[in-house]
């Protein structure tokens, strides 16, 4: 039988601001390391810590637009669009052009002790 996830668990990411992640699934709302999936809505101007993380990372913007700096330079990401960014790559998010709402799909689950931020 399918299982309904009735509600997310809201997580303060790091950043220079207050960005809110509502995860749907993965280890914090219903112990799955096989995936996560999160709803994100970052306020205009946040900057998270850059990272180079050990899984996969599909990221698709619902509203807004998502900067994800690489060290190939930054890619703008739009509503309607999607970036993946494979694990081991190092990239920094951010919202330079005004409040952004994305859904996350990182495989395996994100962990804070497998994103390794920058210092």
């Amino acid at each position: 039988m399918p299982q309904l996830i009735e509600r997310p668990t809201r997580i303060v990411a790091a950043g220079n601001k207050p960005k809110y992640i509502d995860e749907f699934a993965g280890r914090v709302n219903n112990g799955e390391t096989r995936v996560s999936i999160a709803q994100m809505d970052a306020p205009d101007g946040w900057v998270e810590p850059g990272q180079t993380p050990e899984f996969d990372e599909y990221t698709l913007v619902l509203e807004g637009v998502l900067h994800v700096e690489h060290r190939d330079g930054t890619t703008r990401v739009a509503a309607g669009q999607a970036i993946l960014a494979k694990a081991g790559e190092w990239i920094r998010y951010s919202t330079p052009e005004g409040r952004c709402r994305y859904v996350a799909v990182c495989l395996p689950a994100f962990s804070p002790d497998t994103v390794n931020r920058d210092e």
